[in-house]
This record gives structure tokens, sequence and C-alpha cells, in this order.
């Protein structure tokens, strides 16, 4: 049945759908509604949906939730992911599936409150002390928030690891209508358990079984460097296999974490390679250059990290432009810099709370 619904509803409906069971969070501007529809809604599905007293316990209570078993969200914005900072370290020294949604807006600190941005991008790679990675997502309209709410879960799940989806305050606010049938519903992943030792891995790639707090064998948690039996150690081989590991699992798995959509054209001179909201003025300014009779080729990525390596390489191929789109000042161009030697960079970014229009970017194209 078609549905008119905002970014939101569209989080909070996929989160029910992968099977969330407890949901925590507190007010703030613009991700305020998946509180509100996740207090709603989850408590009929079954689930548990909190409000706390603030950013700090919101998180805590996830990660504890979590730790027993359930299947985990929090939403906030800007302010909040600063607070939630060290209790993200807390779930990826623990290995604590978990979900953050991330409904941007400009900063810093108060910054705008109901204006537009995507500057989080690089706070969301390296988001925690000790520089360990994360999987984040971003979407670009309701039908991604919808299914990559549930690809955040089945990734949390999968990798025991929290993962972070990227919207924004005009994602959030805008309402589309949408028919959830035809919506893209990946299959529904849950945890597999362990053997008896919760942290315990042969490969540094491997993920450890999952053992829930409450069972009925002894588990231990801690965010303090910890063998495989969750016992704090100051063994600088047992040091090194765990660090090695929280980090191998996540980069050795690149190619499969990258969603990406190639729209990519044979001898195309210009590549446009975006995400987010820009990622929709992408589109039409493509298919416009297009009907001008440029050739034009469009990656968008819905994986910001780990980084798509492989699609952005195939995307780049024989071009020598490279046009990349961005609500911010070109924490994601840093990245494509990489990839991108003996090409020409082009920078389209707007950090005055303003949309990109495809008219910004038929410009550079």
């Amino acid at each position: 049945m078609p549905l008119f619904m905002d970014g939101c509803e569209a989080v909070s409906l996929g989160a029910i759908h992968a099977g969330c069971t407890f949901f925590a969070g507190y007010p703030i501007t613009p991700a305020s509604s998946i509180l509100r529809r996740m207090m709603e809604m989850l408590p009929a599905a079954g689930g548990v949906a909190v409000q706390g007293e603030d950013e700090i316990a919101s998180i805590g209570f996830c990660i504890g939730a979590a730790m027993t078993g359930a299947k985990a969200m929090t939403a906030t914005s800007g302010p909040g992911m600063s607070l939630y900072s060290e209790n993200i370290g807390l779930a990826i020294m623990g290995e604590v599936p978990l979900v953050i949604v991330n409904v941007q807006r400009m900063g810093p600190a108060t910054g705008g409150a109901t204006t537009t941005a995507e500057g989080d991008v690089q706070f969301c790679r390296w988001v925690t002390s000790g520089g360990y990675p994360l999987v984040v997502y971003a979407a670009t309209n309701v039908a991604d928030a919808y299914r990559l709410t549930i690809e955040a879960f089945n990734t949390a799940e999968r990798l025991r690891t929290p993962v972070i989806l990227l919207s924004s305050k005009d994602l959030a606010m805008t309402c589309e209508t949408a028919d959830t049938a035809e919506f893209v519903r990946p299959a529904r992943v849950t945890r597999t358990s362990g053997d008896g030792v919760p942290y315990a891995f042969r490969e540094s790639t491997d993920v450890p079984g999952f053992l829930a707090v409450g069972g009925d064998r002894l588990t231990r948690f801690t965010g303090s460097i910890h063998d495989g039996r969750g016992v704090i150690t100051s063994d600088r081989k047992k040091i090194d296999r765990k660090l090695t590991h929280l980090r191998d699992k996540i980069e050795s798995r690149a190619d499969e974490l990258a969603i990406v959509r190639e729209d990519l054209q044979e001898g195309a001179e210009t590549v446009v390679i975006a995400y987010g909201a820009a990622a929709r003025a992408a589109r039409e300014a493509v298919r416009d250059a297009r009907r001008d009779g440029k050739r034009v080729s469009l990656l968008v990525l819905y994986t910001l990290w780990p980084t798509p390596v492989a699609a952005i390489r195939r995307a780049l191929g024989g071009a020598k432009r490279v046009v990349v789109p961005e609500l911010n000042t070109g924490q994601y161009l840093c990245e494509i810099e990489r990839f991108a030697a003996g090409r020409e960079l082009v920078p389209v970014q707007r950090i005055d709370g303003g949309l990109l229009t495809p008219a910004a970017l038929e410009a550079a194209l």
C-alpha cells in the first residue's frame, strides 16, 4: 500500500521490519520524530522504547539492551553524536551490535538546528578515540532510509559492531509517496551464538559468536582491552591481536559492505560521485547533461565507510574529470583524491544551509 511518509518514519518502519526490539533516544532537532515514532510503533511490535534523561544515557541503555540480546537502535543529531562518542568506543571495544541514526544538521555546536548540512561524514568515520573503523551508510531518499536501516541492523548483527546511518534534516522532514511493497527489503539477519567464549576468534577477520549477558553462561563485558574470555589483559601479543581484529573484521569486508548505484557510460570523460542529499541533484543533472549530448557517468555511494574502493575505481575508468557534490567543505572529496591521480577534481559544495541544485551541478559538467 502506498504511504506518504517522511525519512524519520521510513527509518522507524525499517527498524521494525529489521526486528528492532529496543530503542532509546533523547529529543533533538531534526531527529526527534524518530524517537516519537518509535515510541508509538515499537511497543505495538513487542519491543521497548525509552526516552533517556540525556544522550549519554540513551546510548548506554542501547548498549546494555544489545548485550542482553536485543536488537537496539538510537537516533540523534550532531551535538548528540558528540555526546555519544565515548559510548560508541565502548560498543566497538565490546563488539556490540548497535544501530545509530545521525540526522545531520548544520554545525558546529548548536549550529543551525533546523538547517540542512551533511558535515558529519569524516566525524562518523573516526567518531571515537583509538581510530578504529565503523560502517557508515548514507541515505538519499525515503526508500533508502527504509532499506538502509535494515542493512544497518543486518551489518551490526553480522559483524558485532555499531553501524551509523546518515540522514539529514531535509530527508528527515521531506515526505514522499512510497509503496513499501516495492521497497527492496533485505533478508533479516540474526547474530550467531557463541561457543561459550564471548570474544574468541581464530583469524583476525573472524567475528566472535555472541553470548548474551544474563544467560546461563558467564559473560564479561568491559571497555578495557581484553582477551577472548573478556578478561582485561596487559599481554602485548593479545593486545595486538584484539586491536588488529577490530580493524580487520571491518576493513577486510569493504567490497562485501559496498552498496552503490553505478550508472556508467562508456567513454565518459566526466564522472559524478555523489552521496546523501546531493545525490538527488546529481541524478537530475546527469540526466539533463546526457540529453544535451554529454557523456557523463554517475556513481551514487550508499556506503561511505569503509571506502568502496573497487566501485570508485570502476567509476573513474578513463574519466578525465571527477565532480564531487557535497553539503560540506569537501569531506569526501579528500577520499576521492586518493584514487583520482592525473584527473581534474571539481568540487561542488554548499554550506549555507541550502540544498545543491541540479543547475549548479550542470554548470560543472
